[in-house]
């Protein structure tokens, strides 16, 4: 039987530079952002200058977060990771960027992961650049607000969660203990910069690459999209899969529109590549 595509491409490149976003993490109940064509499900997320200066939005981001963690901090890798999990064991992946920051491909086995967003289970003052985990805040999130523990919504993406109808006014947000600062998810916020030695360890990576495999993301913020432009002009191939649009259609040697664990799951089996 004829090899697919995907599967020719990844045999022919030994050494990937996988890129992943949103659409790898659907299947384990993390909802997205963005539609086939690439816009927004819901309203824009948060900007970082608004959560900085703005204490209603911190209140508001807060609250649902305390409702959306519950369901966020259960999720569990599924066959999307595993199957680049077992890629990279098998050495085939020279560098893992997430754009994800729920630590799901590190959860699954990956080991070799440049979290490009940051993880949303670490909390950072921006004071004092103390780092605490999430689980802790969140107790004390429950703590303070013991009625809006007892809600429940749907669920959002990245932790989020919608609830509508709700006052937020009386929430209230925890500082840090050691110097009173504002409390931020350590993630990258929308308005905010990717840390450079990220984007720097990720650019050696791929030009030490011989192809790009994009996994879930639509590429449609720069921070993503800036990969596919410099490996397209190194001149290296890039494959995607994808459900919907993405920004770099025009720059792909292949497109798979497909769920990711259904793409990639010949990785899990007795005939993976490179096996």
């Amino acid at each position: 039987m004829t090899a697919s595509p995907l599967i020719e491409f990844i045999d022919r490149h030994p050494r990937l530079f996988v890129l992943t976003g949103a659409g790898c993490s659907t299947g384990s109940g993390i909802p997205d952002y963005r539609d086939a064509d690439g816009e927004w499900k819901r309203g824009r997320p948060v900007m970082l200058q608004d959560f900085l200066t703005n204490e209603p939005v911190r209140k508001r981001y807060w609250a649902r977060s305390l409702v959306g963690w519950r369901r966020m901090s259960a999720a569990l890798p599924n066959a999307a990771h595993r199957s680049l999990a077992s890629l990279e064991l098998r050495g085939r992946i020279a560098q893992l960027v997430t754009q994800n920051v729920d630590g799901l491909h590190q959860a699954a086995g990956s080991r070799n992961v440049i979290d490009l967003h940051g993880r949303v289970d670490v909390v950072r003052c921006m004071s004092c650049e103390r780092r605490l985990p999430r689980e802790q805040l969140q107790s004390e999130l429950i703590r303070r607000n013991p009625d809006f523990a007892a809600l429940d919504a749907l669920e959002a993406p990245d932790g989020d969660a919608d609830l509508d109808g709700v006052s937020f006014a009386a929430f209230d947000v925890p500082t840090c203990e050691a110097c009173r600062g504002l409390l931020k998810p350590d993630v990258v916020f929308f308005g905010e910069s990717v840390p450079k030695d990220r984007v720097r360890g990720a650019m050696v990576a791929l030009e030490q690459s011989d192809a790009m495999l994009i996994v879930g993301s639509s590429l449609m913020v720069y921070s993503g999209y800036r990969f596919a432009q410099a490996m397209a002009q190194s001149g290296k191939p890039i494959a995607a899969v994808n459900l919907g649009r993405t920004r770099a259609d025009d720059l792909l040697a292949l497109k798979v529109t497909d769920r990711c664990a259904d793409a990639l799951s010949f990785l899990l089996g007795d005939d993976a590549v490179g096996a």
